[in-house]
């Protein structure tokens, strides 16, 4: 049975004095997102390369993050059913922004690193197969049209 769920964000940006809209060099990228039942109010802006506020999170940091962090819960989800016991898990994540010349761009690829800490050595192979199940019932991931690959390592 299909279920469906609904998130809601809320986008606020406003034009700062002295800034101009009629130029594309001239105006703040930086703006406001919440998120519906959430308290904290992230500031986001564009990245530095496109005349973002670097101290802010930008759209790709948003996405990469949510692909890393999606995955990451698909496989202790995995895990769980395999009854392999995480002790830790990271990753470092990358991913790929090509622009055109025209200003569109698109991820073209999102490399995943995870190092995961299990308890029983035994399971190693199995705990290294399963990021491959967590690709694949990953919703973030299910939702790029983009490859992402992954070079899981297990620890002890």
């Amino acid at each position: 049975m299909l279920q469906n769920h609904k998130f809601k964000a809320h986008v606020r940006w406003e034009l700062t004095e002295g800034d101009s809209t009629t130029n594309p060099r001239n105006f703040s990228r930086k703006h406001s997102v919440t998120v519906s039942n959430k308290a904290e109010e992230l500031q986001i802006s564009a990245a530095k390369a496109f005349r973002g506020d670097e101290r802010c999170f930008n759209p790709e940091d948003l996405l990469l993050s949510a692909l890393a962090s999606c995955h990451m819960m698909s496989y202790l989800y995995v895990c769980a059913q395999h009854k392999i016991e995480v002790l830790s898990y990271s990753d470092d994540a990358e991913g790929i922004l090509a622009v055109n010349t025209d200003g569109s761009g698109q991820f073209t690829g999102v490399h995943l690193k995870p190092v995961v800490t299990i308890k029983d050595k035994s399971q190693k192979d199995l705990a290294l197969g399963l990021h491959e199940k967590a690709n694949a019932l990953c919703f973030i991931a299910n939702s790029c049209n983009f490859p992402i690959s992954h070079q899981g390592e297990v620890v002890f």
